[in-house]
């Protein structure tokens, strides 16, 4: 009978150092299972025992902001998936729905974000932002208004910013890669 108290204990103490792995890590696990990226989305993780953090980087093959690679970090809480990841850019870019903190403006990751969308949504998401940024929905309303306003001048913008060039008084990352 001591024996198997002592047997017991000794699980209890390798039950204790081992860490429990929450609901969100494992929604994330299976939504990175089911991930099907095409060529141009690629994700980083810089810790591979961390899920919860990561980057994505973001290769468009066609659309105006073609031959750029475009680098986002994910955050996600323990709270996911009724919570969304928190999304960044970590270049300075010229994009109506991303300002130049960073911040994105995708509805998924804010008001419509509902538990039954996954990683994939949100990273779709993204990429359609590079193929379609949405001039009635911005976060940098500069970019946005040119967009409207005067197409060719914002396509010189997208241009001259992925170049690393400065536009009105910032200075943008070089994201171009070819």
């Amino acid at each position: 009978m001591i024996k198997i108290w002592s047997m017991k204990k000794n699980e209890d103490a390798a039950a204790k150092k081992k860490p429990k792995t929450s609901a969100a890590q494992i929604r994330v696990q299976k939504d990175l299972t089911e991930l099907d990226l095409p060529s141009t989305m690629q994700t980083h993780f810089p810790d591979p025992n961390d899920l919860l953090n990561f980057t994505l980087t973001i290769t468009p093959d066609e659309g105006m902001y073609k031959g750029g690679a475009f680098k986002f970090s994910f955050a996600i809480n323990t709270n996911y998936p009724h919570d969304p990841p928190k999304v960044k850019c970590l270049q300075t870019i010229y994009h109506p729905n991303v300002d130049l903190e960073g911040n994105v403006c995708l509805n998924i990751l804010r008001e419509d974000w509902k538990p039954v969308l996954n990683l994939n949504s949100v990273m779709v998401g993204l990429q359609y932002l590079f193929l379609e940024p949405n001039a009635d929905d911005p976060l940098n309303k500069e970019a946005a208004i040119e967009m409207s306003k005067n197409r060719d001048q914002f396509l010189s913008n997208v241009k001259s910013s992925m170049n690393g060039r400065n536009i009105k008084g910032v200075q943008y990352d070089k994201v171009s890669v070819s």
